[in-house]
Formats: C-alpha cells, structure tokens, sequence
C-alpha cells in the first residue's frame, strides 16, 4: 500500500515547466465579460453618473442655459431654505406619497392574495399588468376626461345616483386623492404581481402546519404571511415610495400643479424652475435635496423594517 501511494503521488513541478492555464483562464473570462457589460456601463456612465456630478455642481451655480455657470456656492440651499413654494411643494408631495402607498400596498396584497388563492390563470394575471403597459401620459388623459366635472361618464354617473359632481381635478381637496387613485390603478397590478411572487417562496408545509395547529386564517396572515413576506414587502414599499416622490406625467398632462398649488408637487417645481423659469441652478438644487431625501428614506426602510432578513432562514 505504501509502495502505491509513493508511485500515485504528484510529483512537483520542475522549474521551467509551463504554470497552469487557469489564470489565463479567468483573464480571458474577465475580458469576455467586460465586453458584454460595456455597452450598459457606458451607457450607465454618461447618462446617469455625469449628469448627477453636472447636477450637483450647477446646483453651487447660478445659471441659464444663454450664458455660463457662474459659482455662488450655497445661496440656492440658503434660498431653498426660504422658499415657501418649496415646502408647498414638499408638504404635497408628502400627501400624495402617503395615500399612494397606503392605497397601493393595500390593494396589490389583496390581490396578490387572490391570484394566490383563487385566481390561477395566467391570462388573468396577465390583465393585471394590462394598466402598466399603458404610457403614464395616456393613463392620465384617459382619467383626466373620465373625471371631468362637465363631460365625464365618473361624473355622470354620480348625478345619476343622485348626489352632487365633484370636481376631481379643479377642487384643492380632491386633486391629490385624485392623482394618487390614477397612480395606484396604473400600478397596482405590477405590485401584486411582485408580492405574488413573493408568496410562491413561501414552503406550503409551512401553512399546512398552521393548519393542523388550528390557526384562523387571520392568524395564519398576520403571523405566517406577513412575516415571511416582509423581504418583498419591504423591497415594494422602497421602490414604491421612490417612485411615488417622483410623480411628474400625470400632474404635468391633468392639473399643471394646480388649484392654487395644490398638486405641484417637488418633480414638478424643480421642472418649473429650471425649463419654465430657466433657472437650472435652483432646480439642480432641490433635485439635490430630493435624492439626499429618498437615499435617507430608502436607508430608514432598509434599516429598521430589516429588509435583508427572512424569517424563512
């Protein structure tokens, strides 16, 4: 046996002798896989990354697009700061953020549940995502003669029922609920789908041991599905909330931030600023303002709702 293992031993390498080829392997893997990336990191790099560094330095600037940027350094933050069409702005934003969030999480869980539960066709999961194929310009304009006061069929059919028409876009109370319903009904249906998916991770086994325990169903949802959940969810609620401080078409095509400043919005403003008034130094720095408020936003999330863990490990 001895006599065997001394003859089956690798002998060592003689100097000279030609280093393995998986080095060179590797190389040749790296160099194919930057060729693939290129075209997105170029793309990534000239259309994200240097219009942000351009963005944070015009917003230390005073400037037009007729002349050249001239360095003022924090007086566009220090106006900011006064600006009450700012936190107008802020303040509406908040508004609209909080019911679509609520509205949209509430509504994509109910129906993710149903699709889970009862709905197994794929064409009718499929019809879901029929309102978030649509242009977010088209979703307004088709709500937007929905709900006119005058010649809208919403209208209509609430003088039918014998109450008064609202005014969804001209009333200061309703023009934000409005924006967030056009908002939630476009994108609900990629939600549930989203938490859908986030329900087929979850092991069967799991819910029949509920069962044989005698959980309620009530039971079963807030201790079971929620928790197991809660990776998705909060993934939903981040995407969601940086996409709901980001509303811009469907105020810009309905309302142009009115009544009387009620729907002008942050996206809003900063395209006021910096196209209607030409003032792109101002609007670079609320910009700005609004990434360093989603980057804490989606850091407070991330943090105290724990969304890298699974209850599941």
């Amino acid at each position: 046996m001895t006599t065997l293992a001394k003859h089956t031993r690798t002998a060592p390498l003689k100097s000279g002798a030609p280093a393995p080829r998986g080095g060179f392997r590797r190389l040749g893997d790296l160099k194919i896989a930057l060729f693939f990336i290129a075209p997105a990191m170029i793309g990534f790099i000239f259309f994200y990354v240097v219009p942000t560094i351009r963005g944070v330095y015009l917003s230390f600037t005073e400037y037009n697009i007729l002349g050249d940027p001239e360095w003022v350094g924090m007086d566009n933050y220090t106006a900011i700061a006064k600006d009450p069409l700012f936190w107008n702005s802020l303040a509406v934003t908040g508004q609209y953020v909080f019911l679509n969030i609520v509205l949209q999480t509430a509504l994509a869980l109910g129906l993710a549940l149903l699709m889970y539960q009862v709905a197994k066709s794929t064409l009718i999961r499929g019809a879901l995502l029929l309102p978030y194929l649509m242009s977010n310009v088209i979703a307004a304009l088709l709500w937007f003669w929905m709900l006119d006061y005058q010649i809208g069929v919403v209208n209509q059919f609430i003088e039918w029922a014998g109450l008064p028409r609202v005014a969804f876009f001209g009333s200061e109370e309703w023009a934000i609920p409005t924006q967030a319903l056009i908002n939630t009904w476009r994108h609900m249906g990629y939600t549930a789908l989203l938490i859908f998916a986030g329900l087929q991770a979850i092991p069967g086994h799991v819910y029949e041991v509920a069962k044989l325990d005698g959980a309620s169903p009530f039971q079963t949802f807030s201790k079971i599905t929620i928790p197991l959940l809660r990776p998705v969810l909060v993934m939903v609620l981040v995407v969601t909330v940086i996409g709901s401080f980001q509303v811009f078409d469907s105020v810009a095509v309905t309302t142009q931030g009115g009544p009387v400043n009620a729907t002008r919005v942050i996206q809003y403003y900063i395209y006021q600023r910096a196209f209607t008034e030409s003032d792109f130094g101002y609007g670079s720095a609320i910009a700005v303002i609004l990434f360093l408020i989603l980057a804490l936003v989606a850091f407070i999330q991330m943090k105290f709702l724990k969304g890298n863990e699974s209850d599941l490990d």
